[in-house]
This record gives C-alpha cells, structure tokens and sequence, in this order.
C-alpha cells in the first residue's frame, strides 16, 4: 500500500488486539464459547503465560497478568459508554437468548439516527473487558463532508456500497467514484450461529 495524506502509516487493517488477563484459562473459555474465537499457535519463543486466539478477520492476544491482584476488579456496572471491542451479528435476537442462556449479564441499548434503529447488547468478559454485539451495519458509513473524497480514494478491503437513502442524504458522495473494496458489508462480520 501506497503512503498518502490519508494514509501515512500505510495501514491496511486491524491485526489483533491484546488484552491483559487475571487467567487465561478463563479468557480462553469466554473468548471461544461465547464470541466464537479459535486458538491458534503463538510464537514458542515466548517466556510469559497467554494465548492468541483469532476470528471474524481479527486476533485476540491474551496476557496472564504478573500481577492479577492489582487489575482492576469486574464490576457490576455495565456502561456502554466504556471502552469496548464491538462485534457485529446477523440476529440481535439470536444473541440475546444465547446471552440469557449463558447467564450473561449485559445492557440493551438502541441508537435511533433518520428512522434506522442500531441494537447494541453490552457485557463484559471475565476481566471486565466490555464488549458490544451489535446491527451496526444498518448505520450507513457518511464521510464527513470534508472526508467525501477519502471515500474515492480508499483501497482498504472495505466494500463501497453505499444505499440510495445514503445518497440522498449526502449528495456531495458519488457512489460511481467508489472502489468496489472499500466498506465492509455484513458478511465481513460475525455471524452468530442459529
């Protein structure tokens, strides 16, 4: 990938994210029955306890925290507007019941922006590390209209499919101008198994 103003880092997608944890047994059982991540080999050269695990185009890295006791301790408190890691999912209802049955706390939360409801469920994982399940994909993707023609430009593997509602809303963005790989539809994402 080519340097740009857009791009000066030349960055292509998210590797992974890493996440510090009390015990990476627990994190491991969390990340794979319940969000659906498979363990995969971490480098043998490593000399601290942890596990990568990946999924949905993306990595987790679990750490075993040297010093459990002073993380901080997971709360009751769910508040989506906390840090998170958002997944998005084909069935909102499917993954409420899968939550319930799991005795999983969590927090419903819907986002209304021109007549398209977003639905957003909130937990946390066994170290307190909020994550959200959501129908984002329904929110269209508006650049800014001073971002309008990054759009044009953009060579991410991101599927430029923008809706006729989108248009209307934005006339300044030409649909035509858009690579056929530059923002993800809803199959780029997790799908929640029926």
């Amino acid at each position: 990938m080519k340097e740009s103003a857009e791009n000066p880092l030349c960055l292509k997608s998210l590797n992974h994210i890493s996440l510090v944890c009390r015990s990476v047994e627990a994190s491991l059982d969390f990340y794979q029955n319940v969000l659906g991540f498979f363990p995969i080999r971490r480098p043998g050269s490593f000399d601290f306890h942890g596990a990568w695990l990946f999924n949905y185009g993306m990595g987790i890295h679990l750490l075993k925290s040297e010093e459990p006791d002073n993380l901080p301790k997971a709360g009751k408190n769910i508040n989506p507007k906390d840090n998170h890691i958002s997944f998005q999912c084909e069935n909102m209802a499917i993954v409420e019941r899968k939550l319930k049955e799991m005795k999983i706390d969590y927090v419903k939360s819907r986002v209304e922006e021109g007549g398209i409801n977003v639905d957003q469920l909130f937990f946390h994982d066994p170290d307190g590390s909020m994550i959200e399940i959501c129908n984002c994909d329904v929110l269209p993707v508006v650049p800014l209209a001073g971002d309008a023609m990054r759009i044009g430009s953009c060579t991410s593997s991101v599927n430029c499919n923008f809706h006729q509602q989108q248009i209307q809303h934005e006339p300044q963005i030409n649909p035509q101008s858009c690579l056929s790989d530059s923002i993800h539809t809803k199959e780029d994402f997790l799908h929640c198994a029926s």
